[in-house]
């Protein structure tokens, strides 16, 4: 069997290491592509729009309306009474009236909801972009994290295949077993299992960020070394809490609907007053062959202006069991807002608390990729005086490339992390990628 050597590994990576960087893109980079590609992001952005324009058709309700209408008739007049008479004649007329609401509590109620709409599809939208952010950001360091998962196996493998080559040459002149051997053909033959998982892995990753960001072969900057990952500011998770009172869109959509279901309340009530509305119209009849009684042709014009009062006075009790329903759905609005508070400040306190796990584990496991290191040396030099065996050694070495794994994994999750918990608060926006950006390779 042909054992790859760590100087083909080593020159493998130091050719990957110098590929050209202008084709890698950023965090942010891939985010813009993202908001410009992503369905979901896109869907929302039209219902946005809709939304808008939905708010608009409110206004409608306060303001005047006008309408033209028109007719030409013919008509053949006959009577039988002597002299019998048969004569027939046109007419033609045209009127143009208007309507201006004066007093009308529901058309102003409906006003108002209108302007609470735009509010809500704010939130709505704003929510979309959070979420947007978030998996574009997830996606981007899924993708890293299997880039560094299968370079670690791949240095795994050209660890193992040293050992392996050497536990050969000690059975050869009769300084270690065959055990030795085969213990590592073993674990070579294991990683070999474990790399094209990885490699797998990784195509898959990949095939995931092209689709969400409309763009095939992208390929995300990595981070630089040293990497000092950002603190937890404000350091309180109550200041947390507290900030996503008026920011998070969760929220400010659940008042919303909580504002819009009173209005609607007031519209209900509204059924019980009267309205009042200020008409006019100008109109006019031309007849030019005269009419039944008489041949002369003739104009006529007629324009009024006056006053409209509704006063309901029974509806079937229609407009109390309105009232009842929409009260009942205005203590629905409430009682969901208040729901939407606890479940954005449990969420809050959540990320909150795990993010500070995360950079916990991140100080915990670089501590322990310094110990394993040193567990390694040991052991191979314990191997190499007699005092260890080679499956001590395979096992530290299997030790080491699983805790920097682990390790590049965290840091990947503390990243994001962080921005779940802007999201989860409410605050997350764009400018939070570029704090990202910032601890990329340049």
């Amino acid at each position: 069997m042909r054992v790859p050597s760590l100087l083909s590994f080593a020159v493998a990576s130091i050719w990957a290491t110098c590929l050209p960087m202008a084709e890698a893109q950023s965090l942010v980079d891939l985010y813009d592509s993202a908001r410009a590609f992503d369905a979901n992001y896109l869907s929302a952005r039209l219902q946005y729009d809709a939304n808008l324009a939905r708010a608009d058709q409110a206004l409608a309700n306060i303001l005047p309306t006008a309408g033209l209408s028109a007719g030409a008739t013919r008509t053949d007049f006959q009577t039988s009474l002597a002299p019998t008479l048969t004569r027939p004649f046109n007419a033609e007329n045209a009127t143009l009236s208007a309507t201006q609401p004066l007093y009308r509590p529901g058309n102003w109620a409906t006003y108002e909801q209108g302007k609470k709409q735009v509010y809500l599809a704010r939130a709505q939208l704003d929510t979309a972009e959070q979420d947007l952010i978030v998996r574009t950001s997830q996606v981007y360091f899924d993708v890293l994290a299997s880039q560094d998962s299968l370079t670690f196996v791949k240095a795994q493998k050209a660890a193992v295949a040293e050992q392996l080559a050497s536990a050969q040459r000690n059975f050869e002149v009769g300084t270690a077993t065959i055990t030795d051997s085969r213990e590592a053909q073993a674990r070579y033959d294991l990683v070999i299992a474990q790399e094209i998982a990885a490699e797998n892995d990784l195509r898959v990753k990949k095939l995931a960020l092209d689709q969400l960001v409309g763009k095939a072969g992208t390929q995300p900057l990595g981070l630089a070394a040293p990497l000092v990952l950002p603190t937890v500011v404000p350091v309180d998770v109550n200041t947390w809490v507290s900030q996503s009172e008026a920011a998070h869109p969760g929220i400010r959509l659940a008042q919303s609907n909580f504002e819009i279901a009173r209005l609607e309340v007031d519209k209900a009530e509204a059924g019980h007053k009267p309205t009042l509305d200020l008409v006019a119209s100008y109109g006019g009849t031309r007849n030019p062959s005269g009419t039944f009684t008489t041949t002369s042709s003739s104009n006529t014009t007629t324009s009024t202006v006056g006053l409209n009062f509704n006063m309901p006075l029974f509806a079937g009790f229609a407009t109390q069991n309105r009232i009842r329903e929409t009260l009942s759905l205005s203590d629905k609005a409430r009682t969901d807002l208040e729901g939407a508070r606890r479940t954005v400040a449990l969420s809050t306190r959540t990320a909150f608390f795990g993010l500070l796990s995360g950079q916990g584990q991140v100080k915990a496991l670089e501590a322990a990729e310094l110990s394993s290191q040193s567990a390694l040396d040991a052991n191979k030099l314990g191997y190499q005086v007699g005092v260890r065996i080679n499956i001590d050694v395979l096992n530290s070495q299997s030790q080491l490339f699983q805790t920097k794994r682990d390790l590049a994994r965290a840091r990947y999750d503390v990243l994001v992390g962080g921005l779940r918990l802007r999201q989860a608060n409410g605050t997350l926006t764009s400018d939070d990628l570029q704090a990202i950006s910032g601890l990329l390779l340049k």
